[in-house]
């Protein structure tokens, strides 16, 4: 068939059903987005092309057969492979946020209000603490290993947990949708040979989860109370209680859907306050 037929056929109704099947893989690939599935569909995706390649242009009898008789066994193999990431997929889908792309400002910055004050509490008291924030990757794998919680958070609630003398004190709470999800996870460590060997089991389980997703961890040290921060890898150490809301803010921002459209409209409306305030001036008391 040429190229002038193929045209000759094309009509409205195949180009509408060439846009769907490509908003399906487009928002297949969406969901998947920054998580861990994105690797392993990388992989499944090069086998395939390798075998389309190998089984059209190479007269491979065995192979052929072995990759016709293979399909119906990946199309029941892969959602079993990819169950975690579709799961928060879907649960990403049906949250109002993800539709209306609406960013709750305030209720975020209260949020990270209550965990800078409730770190800053457990540092005074050096009371040893892992909190970890979950971002774009899921977490699942870590939290089914925890007790499930799904809590309001506030300062007394994170106190009592990592009290010493509950049962949840020892690993890590992990919040999702500023919420307390669950507590006493256990998280990888550090694989990175170049880490501060003075580091205790909490700062390594906190460079451990942000090596591998784009969560962001709090620690505070139970022998010095110093408070910290892990990022992609990174930490952020001797913190206190103003510099770790500022720090948290500018993270757990960029962590949002809309953050980076913040980001972009902050000088607009920081322009607009400084007219409004100077078009009515407050009259000094």
């Amino acid at each position: 068939m040429s190229d002038q037929d193929l045209l000759a056929r094309l009509n409205a109704s195949s180009i509408v059903d060439i846009l769907l099947v490509a908003l399906v893989f487009l928002g297949l690939f969406y969901l998947v987005r920054g998580t861990r599935a994105v690797t392993l569909l990388r992989g499944i995706l090069l086998v395939a092309f390798v075998a389309v390649l190998a089984s059209t242009f190479l007269n491979l009898t065995a192979f052929n057969w072995l990759i016709r008789n293979s399909i119906p066994a990946l199309l029941v193999a892969i959602p079993v492979i990819f169950q975690p990431e579709l799961r928060r997929a879907f649960e990403r889908l049906g949250r109002p946020r993800t539709l209306l792309g609406a960013y709750r400002r305030d209720s975020a910055t209260r949020f990270l209000t209550i965990l800078s004050r409730s770190a800053g509490a457990m540092s005074r008291q050096q009371t040893g603490a892992l909190i970890v924030i979950e971002g774009q990757t899921g977490l699942q794998e870590y939290i089914d290993t925890g007790v499930l919680l799904d809590a309001e958070p506030s300062v007394d609630l994170i106190l009592t947990i990592f009290d010493k003398h509950t049962n949840l004190h020892d690993g890590a709470v992990i919040i999702r949708d500023e919420r307390l999800l669950a507590a006493s996870c256990m998280l990888p460590l550090s694989e990175n040979p170049d880490v501060d060997r003075d580091l205790g089991t909490r700062h390594r389980a906190a460079l451990g989860v942000t090596e591998t997703t784009d969560a962001i961890a709090l620690v505070v040290s139970e022998e010095t109370g110093g408070i910290s921060v892990a990022h992609n890898g990174r930490l952020i150490r001797n913190l206190d209680e103003g510099n770790l809301n500022r720090l948290l803010t500018n993270l757990y921002i960029g962590h949002s859907p809309n953050g980076a459209m913040q980001r972009l409209f902050a000088p607009l409306r920081n322009a607009q306050a400084q007219r409004a305030s100077t078009a009515n001036p407050a009259k000094k008391m």
